[in-house]
Order: structure tokens, then sequence, then C-alpha cells
């Protein structure tokens, strides 16, 4: 997996043994992978989904993972068999907050989770998720809004646990570096860590 920078890395590390030793929640508008099937182009290319969803991931683990869709009625489509325990999918770029994006097993744990409207994720480690194609998203405080104006957002990752904004010290609204809380105060508050991850596997 590529590496964060140093600093990023002992930040985020802090942020995941606080988390793990009680300041979970409760015991992810963008940045919720919810594999939507709305508005899908049956037009577009397995090929061109498959590039897609690769750009949202780093090369080192877009090119091994599986790649996933869902049809119109809402179905799995495997576009392509994976080895690494990642799943990148291809979104929709014309419907806000169904970007592409690479999770692994813990994320889509978390993200079958949300999608069910369960009180809270039963992932059992933090997950991690790519967006590193950017994303839409419409509200960095309410988990379920679908109402609010799009926003952009650039290249970033993430990682999925019940963080407490007051236990981490990190902000809670939307920023363009550095770090954030999304939906803090829920037990879906998750880490946005804007940019790419620096580094090699």
């Amino acid at each position: 997996m590529i590496r964060p920078t140093a600093k990023t890395a002992a930040l985020v590390a802090a942020i995941v043994v606080v988390a793990i030793i009680g300041t979970r929640l409760g015991s992810h508008a963008e940045s919720k992978p919810t594999h939507r099937a709305s508005g899908v182009d049956t037009s577009e290319t397995t090929e061109t989904k498959i590039e897609r969803a690769m750009s949202a991931g780093p090369p080192e683990i877009a090119r091994s993972a599986k790649i996933i869709e869902k049809d119109a009625q809402g179905h799995v489509v495997v576009l392509r068999e994976g080895s690494n325990g990642f799943t990148c999918m291809p979104g929709n770029p014309n419907v806000i907050g169904d970007p592409a994006m690479c999770a692994d097993g813990p994320s889509m744990q978390w993200a079958a989770d949300f999608a069910a409207h369960k009180t809270k994720p039963t992932n059992t480690v933090p997950g991690i998720t790519y967006m590193l194609a950017g994303a839409t998203q419409r509200s960095d405080s309410d988990p379920y809004d679908q109402t609010s104006p799009g926003i952009t957002v650039p290249p970033h990752w993430m990682i999925m646990w019940a963080f407490d904004a007051k236990a981490t010290g990190l902000p809670t609204t939307h920023r363009d570096t550095g770090a954030y809380i999304m939906w803090a105060g829920s037990p879906y508050a998750h880490v946005h860590v804007m940019g790419r991850p620096a580094g090699n596997q």
C-alpha cells in the first residue's frame, strides 16, 4: 500500500490509537461508498469503467484490485477480479455522491452498514478508502443529506472509523488541505485526509 508522508502517517497513527482505546461513538454526500446504481450509463464500455475506477486509487493498489459496479437493478457486476483485498468502483460522475473509489474490506463493511441505515458501522478495524480522482458530496455534517447543493472535493483518502472530533483535535468543517472529521458527532464520523498519499508500497 502506498504510505502517506511521515508527518501525515504520524497524525493518522495517533488518531487510530486514540480511536481504538476508547473514542468510538455509539458502540459515509460523497465520502460514503454507497455503490448506488442511479444514473447507470449503459453506453459506457467496460474498459472505460475500469479505467475510471482505477483512477481513484494508488496505482500499486488499483492494478490488482477487484473492480465492480451495480447495474440498473442494483445487482453487483464484477468487471474484473482482483487479488489484493481492495475493491474499486467507477461510480458515476454525473451523480452527486457517487464518485469513483477504491476501498478495502473494512471500508466495504462500513459502506454496507451505512447503506442499510444501521445505527453504527460494524467493521472491527479502521478501513481505508481512496478517492484520488476527486469526488462530490452534499454535506460535511449530515450523513443522509440528499437536498443540499453539491460540493466538489479534491483528491483525498479516508479512514473509515468512528472518530471523536474532540478527542482528535481535528476540525469538523470542509477544507482542501490537511485533515478533518466528516459527519462529526455521528457513528459514521470518519477522517478525510486531503491530497494524495506519498511514498512507495
